[in-house]
């Protein structure tokens, strides 16, 4: 018992007077009235009491207090290394440094301070860099809305009288949408010159809009006269109803100055033109009906046209002109008085009258051709000649044959056939 009152004794002189048992914490220790110390590089420093608790006990409550400190410093280093914004790290780290002034904690609060003096100098680098990013942020937002400005520019300067307005509107709608966007989720730019760029663009929109206002309120007048033009067209179209088919000149005329009319806009366009067809319709259907009965009537001239016809081919084996043309001639007068035939037979039949009118005109053609009296008296001159000529030729053959030169029978029956040929052709 007295060798362990020694130890004790030389422990307390040790430890400046104050008990510390072996398994207390390096860091820290409970005194018997229940004071908690921790230690530090000058010394040991009072952070609290726990009454009423083990001196384990105590030691874990102040060490916790040690581990949440620890935390936060972890957390912040953990935000800077994510790039967290130096104003946050700076208020934070004086935050830290206050708290590690003479903190109420059991641990190696040295250690902490010491990365907490780490970070503060990260905050100057961080700073720094992150100053760099927000200008080079801020330069490249500058310039993308200056795009945005320049791309509202270029719609605003095109010739209001040439442009497409639909797409210019989905445009400048589009560049406005990006620029809401940017706006709202980009770096922010400085006032300034972020004014400036506002006031371009919405010069630029409000030309655009001018611009199209203008264009519209003329295409209006131009839509409501062309509108009362067209309305006035199916008034008098929809007035030609009691004339039926004998309104159709009319109709037609009508439509010409529709076309010449203009567009009213595709609402008032597309009724329009239903109630002007419909009045043609009504027309039209009349004559369709005039028609349908012509045609029906026509029929039995088609059965009476293609008998005569048949008759009449006969005349085309007629070599005598007079007979040829007065049987012709009849055929010619009774196809007229059997009238009309239905209109896709028009062509057959008159194809089939003509083919007979061109035989009897060819019977006619070499009639005249034969007794033409200023050719007749040509044919008969040369047909004297050539008679002469072929007498004497007979005369040369017969002596080149006498003196048996062949070449020159040769010529003289080349020149004897030849004229002889002539003279058969004079004939026919």
């Amino acid at each position: 018992m007295p060798e362990r009152r020694d130890v004790l004794t030389q422990k307390i002189i040790q430890q400046g007077g104050i008990v510390a048992t072996n398994d207390q914490a390096p860091w820290g220790r409970v005194a018997d009235d229940g004071t908690v110390y921790v230690r530090e590089a000058d010394g040991e420093r009072a952070v609290g009491q726990y009454p009423d608790a083990t001196p384990e006990e105590a030691l874990a409550y102040y060490e916790r207090k040690y581990t949440e400190l620890a935390g936060q410093v972890t957390l912040l280093e953990q935000r800077v290394k994510r790039g967290a914004s130096a104003a946050d790290v700076s208020k934070a780290v004086a935050h830290l440094r206050e708290a590690l002034t003479e903190p109420s904690a059991v641990g190696d609060v040295e250690a902490l301070r010491t990365r907490v003096a780490a970070l503060d100098t990260t905050v100057v680098e961080l700073t720094q860099q992150q100053s760099a990013e927000a200008q080079a942020a801020q330069a490249e937002a500058i310039e993308y809305r200056t795009t945005l400005v320049v791309e509202a520019e270029e719609l605003a300067a095109q010739d209001p009288a040439r442009v497409q307005w639909k797409q210019v509107t989905a445009a400048i709608d589009d560049i406005f949408a990006r620029w809401q966007k940017h706006q709202q989720e980009g770096p922010r730019i400085p006032k300034g010159e972020g004014n400036e760029l506002w006031k371009r663009f919405r010069a630029a929109r409000s030309t655009i809009d001018a611009h199209r206002k203008a264009f519209y309120a003329e295409l209006d007048s131009v839509h409501r006269d062309a509108r009362q033009r067209k309305q006035a067209l199916v008034e008098q179209a929809e007035g030609l109803a009691p004339k039926a088919a004998d309104g159709i000149p009319a109709y037609r005329g009508l439509l010409e100055d529709w076309k010449r009319a203009g567009r009213a806009g595709k609402k008032y366009d597309d009724a329009l033109w239903a109630r002007f067809k419909a009045a043609g319709d009504v027309l039209y259907s009349a004559k369709s009906a005039i028609v349908a009965h012509d045609e029906a009537e026509y029929e039995g001239n088609l059965e009476a046209k293609l008998a005569l016809l048949d008759e009449a081919e006969s005349i085309l084996t007629m070599t005598d002109r007079t007979q040829a043309r007065d049987a012709l001639i009849s055929a010619q007068q009774r196809f007229d008085d059997i009238g009309r035939v239905p209109r896709e037979q028009v062509r057959p039949v008159e194809d089939r009258l003509r083919k007979i009118e061109n035989h009897v005109r060819k019977l006619d053609d070499d009639f005249w051709q034969k007794n033409n009296p200023e050719r007749k008296a040509r044919s008969e001159g040369l047909a004297g000649q050539l008679q002469d000529a072929i007498a004497k030729l007979e005369l040369e053959l017969d002596a080149a044959q006498a003196s048996g030169d062949k070449r020159a029978i040769k010529d003289a029956q080349e020149a004897l056939d030849a004229r002889r040929v002539w003279l058969d052709a004079l004939g026919s």
